[in-house]
């Protein structure tokens, strides 16, 4: 250690640890202790202490706020000296290292440490720090290099991957069954194609907001693992950390929940090239750890949902002309919008238009063909419908499946099909197998799928009408059913064909709607 410095100096003392995983300060209180003890040795004024607690400096892109706190001051020319425990401390970037040593040589800092290896007022400190932090560096790089190979042969034998909890999961990779439901309906009601929930939505129904058929509000992710820490610190005898405050869900979150593979039992690693568009955000498909045979790797723990569910939700995630709104609803509004279909002829040539038609503020419109007042045709249908329920032999115009595990069985094996499809077309997006792979597996799963459809239509036809059709008034359960359910019932029953409205006519008439029944 040099000799005391004859001229005084203002210092400044930068403490730092990576990670203080029990948050009682006692690790920086003993770095404070040595450096406070070095600045009266040599006779320095300290005018602030600067901490970064559990913060790393190994990453460039982490945030240190009182690091970059005392760079400003010492811009600024609040001290011109600064002292730490050790060099390492202060930084583990050699460009930010050789900031500090222009500084010392042209602006005349004093940088010391407390255990003594280094001082950059002179040029044998210099040199040493400059080694020391080569040589730190490339231990790091080591040290990750191994880090990340368990990691991945943690992943390729399946097992789950270690961190906060996600949602439905225990930290021992059991199911949590009321989260689980939760996740479960996340994705049903996502993915369901009548009139699924954004992402907005169902962050309000998680929140206690907004009223969604299927989901239970909960506490938010965060505050319930940081409670579940609480409580296992106490049982252990340890201070409790803060507990992170309650409130509601974020669309983002509910991002999060449809985006990771881990829900479909994929086994993930997420490799550095995991990247999207030079940001921090993880590719969700590149995660995925696949065999020789490029088939992904199944981990050993309980599926939440099923391939085809998630893959059905990455397709959603990543249509660029997927439907959003302020709002945050995609429910349907009116009863035959995406239903009733356009009549509209050409009249040179008489073909059909045969278009489903979408909703508009007041009715159903066909762009440059059709446009119709609303009310007056859900009265017409309803009736109509509502009629030929009440007939007495409204019950076996469509025959009930059984439901039973038969057919269950070929859902089943329908979804596997379709999952095979999903996955065939991401991995031929991501250039991963080629169009002839692509089309191999896809004529290979819809030849499948057809004759597991066609065993199915075996077992019946109308199980989701069952509400309707297995009541003794059908009529009366159609009118006062959900929107959702009264489309389901007139699209099994008949397809509804909406005319034009004859020119200098008003008024409804109820020849321009044709109700062909199946």
């Amino acid at each position: 250690m040099d000799e005391r410095s004859t001229a005084p100096r203002k210092a400044a003392i930068y403490l730092r640890i990576s990670q203080d995983r029990e948050m009682d300060g006692l690790a920086i209180d003993r770095q404070r202790e040595d450096c406070e003890n070095l600045a009266r040795f040599r006779r320095w004024d300290v005018i602030e202490t600067y901490v970064d607690q559990s913060k790393s400096a190994t990453d460039r892109t982490t945030i240190r706020p009182d690091y970059d706190r005392m760079v400003a001051d010492y811009l600024l020319g609040r001290f011109d000296a600064i002292i730490c425990y050790d060099l390492d401390r202060l930084t583990r970037q050699p460009r930010q290292l050789e900031d500090w040593i222009d500084a010392a040589e042209l602006r005349g800092l004093a940088l010391v440490t407390a255990n003594g290896d280094a001082d950059l007022s002179t040029d044998g400190g210099r040199m040493y720090a400059r080694i020391k932090a080569a040589v730190a560096r490339a231990e790091m790089k080591r040290k990750s290099a191994r880090q990340s190979a368990a990691q991945r042969q943690r992943a390729m034998q399946g097992r789950a991957p270690k961190g906060m909890r996600p949602l439905g999961y225990a930290v021992d990779g059991e199911v949590i069954r009321h989260e689980a439901e939760a996740v479960r309906a996340i994705y049903d009601l996502f993915t369901r194609v009548e009139h699924p929930e954004s992402l907005r939505s169902l962050a309000r129904a998680l929140s206690g907001a907004e009223e969604i058929d299927g989901i239970t509000p909960l506490p938010k992710h965060t505050h319930t693992v940081s409670v579940e820490r609480a409580a296992a610190r106490e049982q252990q005898g340890l201070e409790p950390r803060p507990i992170v405050e309650d409130g509601p869900w974020s669309p983002s979150t509910v991002l999060g929940i449809l985006r990771n593979p881990r829900y479909a039992a994929l086994s993930t690693y997420t490799p550095k090239f995991a990247q999207a568009d030079g940001k921090r955000r993880r590719m969700w498909k590149a995660q995925i750890l696949r065999d020789d045979a490029g088939e992904p790797i199944r981990g050993q723990w309980e599926p939440i949902v099923d391939d085809e569910t998630w893959w059905k939700a990455q397709q959603v995630l990543d249509d660029t002309e997927r439907v959003t709104n302020t709002s945050g609803s995609t429910k349907r509004k009116h009863l035959g919008s995406g239903l009733y279909r356009c009549g509209y002829a050409d009249e040179e040539t008489g073909e059909v238009c045969g278009r489903k038609v979408t909703g508009a503020p007041r009715g159903y419109k066909c762009a440059g063909h059709i446009v119709r007042s609303g009310a007056a045709i859900d009265d017409f249908v309803t009736t109509v419908i509502a009629k030929r329920l009440a007939r007495k032999d409204a019950r076996v115009m469509v025959e009930i499946p059984d439901g039973g595990p038969h057919a269950a069985g070929i859902d089943s094996a329908i979804s596997d099909q379709r999952a095979r499809i999903l996955r065939a077309e991401a991995d031929y997006d991501a250039e991963i197998i080629e169009a002839r792979d692509l089309k191999r597996v896809r004529d290979a799963a819809e030849a499948r799928i057809q004759e597991l459809e066609a065993e199915k239509l075996m077992q019946g036809r109308a199980g989701a009408l069952s509400p309707i059709l297995g009541v003794d008034d059908p009529a009366s359960a159609f009118r006062e059913a959900s929107l959702d359910l009264r489309r389901q019932t007139i699209d099994a029953l008949a397809t509804i064909t909406l005319l034009p409205q004859p020119r200098g006519r008003k008024g409804f008439r109820t020849e321009s709607v044709v109700v062909d029944w199946r």
